[in-house]
């Protein structure tokens, strides 16, 4: 049985975590223009490999583990804002339609139980 000290802290560390990216997210602004958010993309690309790289050699140097390198990631040409905007604008045509859609094929529905009834 897990103690309810251990508990507690699982909850606070993920908690800390949660609060951490929520802060983040705010900070940077993620949330706003699309503009601000491909800028971050691209803050995110040139800083983060880097990093990983600093701390895999790190844990290698404390722990004597030998990590093979990985190979680099590929570069993807893609563009948040139409991306973002494609999927807003088919969501919203979904939502638009899904009365007169419900409203149809509950009418077939009543069609085919009369058709099965008789």
């Amino acid at each position: 049985m897990v103690s309810p000290v251990w508990s507690m802290m699982r909850f606070l560390i993920k908690g800390s975590v949660a609060g951490g990216v929520v802060y983040l997210v705010y900070d940077q602004e993620l949330l706003g223009s699309s503009n601000k958010s491909q800028a971050a993309l691209q803050r995110a690309e040139e800083v983060v490999p880097p990093a990983m790289y600093q701390f895999s050699q790190y844990v290698c140097e404390q722990t004597g583990l030998k990590i093979p390198q990985l190979p680099a990631p590929p570069k993807f040409n893609f563009h948040i804002r139409e991306s973002w905007n494609s999927g807003i604008m088919t969501v919203m045509s979904a939502l638009s339609v899904a009365p007169s859609k419900a409203c149809e094929y509950t009418k077939e529905g009543w069609e085919y139980l009369k058709e099965r009834i008789k």
